[in-house]
């Protein structure tokens, strides 16, 4: 069990559930634990890849965790499977796309006006693509990838849906051009269920059932959700970090999969700046 940085993640986990959770579901609830303690424990489970008799297990192993989570009993595997099972989320609309992250404090255009100067080419590293998908109406992330840069991320997408799909029903998934394949419009069509709107690239007339619809009648006006995701990746950037430190790749991808994490956190314990934001996003739509 990773134990370096686990009971601070325990307390924040426990402090945001409390604060977006009720103590009981009804009043005849049992008393035994509270819904933010099981919410914690399930994020503890992600965030370590338990299983669930994994969580158990580990729950009666560590007595400062259980302090951490205030716990004066362990919950049995089936407890914490129940729970889960009964926290189903309605159809949500969903957005895909990637962004750079920076492993070090340089910026791209230093690196590319170094490039230019250079007799040979610079021995600078790759920066770092992360990819996510998101709920665009709660503004919150359902899943994520990150790979060294650059590259095509068109055959991450039914992976990372597939993930994002365990946690919520999608209803709409929302991509741009970068993720313009037939393949995928079906694999969300067909497996997922759930209606596709991708550009398609403009290269002639696309070969496809579902691109050469996208080319023929656009779907203009939901495709304009898409642009919260652009709200998010600038609100990450400008108030959490637009970095991914580390010496190697497998660091650099651990911190860009943290910074995810990092930012539900933040986004939950921040409603009422992220309602502002969505309000000027939709003001800005509208003029």
């Amino acid at each position: 069990m990773a134990e370096v940085g686990l009971l601070p993640f325990a307390r924040v986990a426990l402090e945001v559930a409390t604060q977006v959770l009720p103590p009981y579901r009804t009043r005849f609830s049992k008393h035994q634990f509270t819904q933010p303690q099981l919410l914690a424990v399930l994020c503890l489970m992600r965030y370590e890849d338990w299983t669930f008799r994994e969580a158990e297990t580990r729950l009666r192993e560590h007595q400062e965790l259980r302090a951490a989570l205030k716990l004066r009993e362990v919950p049995d595997y089936t407890t914490l499977y129940r729970f889960l099972r009964r926290r189903r989320r309605r159809a949500v609309s969903v957005a895909i796309d990637g962004t750079g992250l920076s492993y070090n404090s340089v910026s791209t255009f230093f690196i590319r006006r170094l490039e230019q100067h250079a007799d040979r080419s610079a021995r600078h590293r790759h920066w770092l693509k992360w990819v996510i998908v998101v709920d665009v109406q709660q503004q919150i992330l359902l899943a994520q990838r990150a790979h060294q840069g650059p590259g095509s991320d068109v055959r991450s997408l039914p992976g990372l849906l597939d993930v994002a799909a365990r946690g919520a029903p999608i209803r709409l998934v929302l991509a741009d051009a970068e993720f313009d394949s037939e393949p995928n419009h079906q694999h969300i069509r067909q497996r997922l269920g759930a209606k596709s709107i991708i550009p398609a690239k403009r290269r002639g007339i696309p070969q496809g059932t579902i691109r050469n619809q996208m080319f023929r009648a656009f779907p203009e006006k939901p495709y304009r959700q898409r642009a919260k995701i652009e709200t998010i990746f600038s609100a990450i950037k400008r108030k959490l970090s637009s970095r991914a430190p580390g010496r190697s790749l497998s660091i650099q991808i651990r911190q860009a999969l943290l910074l995810g994490l990092a930012y539900n956190l933040y986004r939950l314990r921040h409603p009422l700046i992220w309602e502002d934001v969505n309000r000027a996003s939709v003001d800005s739509e509208g003029s």
